[in-house]
């Protein structure tokens, strides 16, 4: 039997948008995916993926961080870290009142200006003041802004290097800058490698501007909900989370019968 790898994104995908716990028709769906032997990875902007969502998927690789920080079978495989000139340029926005928030492995570092909203997750995370984060071991840097595309177009212009996504539909005021290489389509490609998979038998699935290149890249790409900037990229569009379960159900019914059909 051809070994498949399914790749999913987290928020709006796997799970709903800022949610913690899978839906439980895409969890039984995943528990007869696994009993094919079907590999499964995450590949998500989050920098920690909740503990469901690891209990359900049981994932062989998760790559997070846009891609940037992957893990296979628990251990680590690949690691980008910003350079301390390109984070320090990153960090010179020069923006009144950005909310700035750095991720290391183990840390997140904030930047907020008092009397400003912190985003509704960090409420239950702990942080420290951006000034004490180690320069050189910055996995991701996330800015919260209304006018924060004119700082993405300016660090396109200076630094092409780095992977900028956000600030665009769906996420106007937010951007998210990783180091050069750190992309979900990279990280497909880099898991898909390690199992010996060819990307022509990975199906990726994904809802935002940060799925694209692993849309781009998958052997099949699933679009979830309809953000027009991924329709050119989508082999399928699915209605969103809710409509998971049913889909990947679907897909173990064909693999369940051509294992059937090879075994007469």
């Amino acid at each position: 039997m051809v070994s498949l790898l399914l790749a999913f994104d987290l928020d709006g995908t796997l799970i709903p948008e800022g949610g913690l716990t899978v839906p439980q028709a895409t969890r039984r769906a995943l528990a007869r995916l696994h009993a094919l032997d079907v590999k499964i990875a995450i590949i998500t902007g989050r920098d920690v993926p909740p503990d469901d969502v690891l209990d359900a998927a049981r994932p062989t690789a998760v790559a997070t961080n846009n891609g940037g920080r992957i893990l296979l079978n628990g251990e680590l495989h690949r690691e980008a870290r910003f350079d301390e000139a390109d984070l320090r340029a990153v960090l010179a926005h020069g923006l009144d009142d950005a909310r700035v928030i750095v991720f290391t492995v183990d840390q997140v570092y904030v930047d907020i200006p008092p009397n400003t909203p912190a985003p509704h997750w960090l409420a239950h995370r702990a942080h420290a003041p951006l000034s004490e984060a180690p320069m050189g071991s910055v996995l991701k840097v996330g800015f919260y802004h209304p006018d924060i595309r004119g700082w993405r177009d300016a660090l396109e212009q200076s630094h092409p290097h780095l992977v900028m996504t956000g600030a665009q539909p769906p996420y106007t005021e937010f951007l998210t800058v990783t180091p050069s290489g750190a992309d979900k389509g990279a990280a497909l490609v880099a898991i898909a490698e390690a199992l010996n998979i060819e990307l022509s038998n990975t199906i990726a699935f994904g809802d935002s501007d940060n799925d694209v290149a692993m849309l781009e890249l998958a052997g099949h790409a699933v679009q979830l909900g309809h953000l027009p900037l991924l329709h050119p990229h989508a082999d399928e569009v699915l209605d969103g989370p809710e409509a998971l379960g049913a889909y990947l159900d679907g897909l173990a019914e064909q693999l369940e019968q051509a294992e059937l059909s090879a075994q007469h």
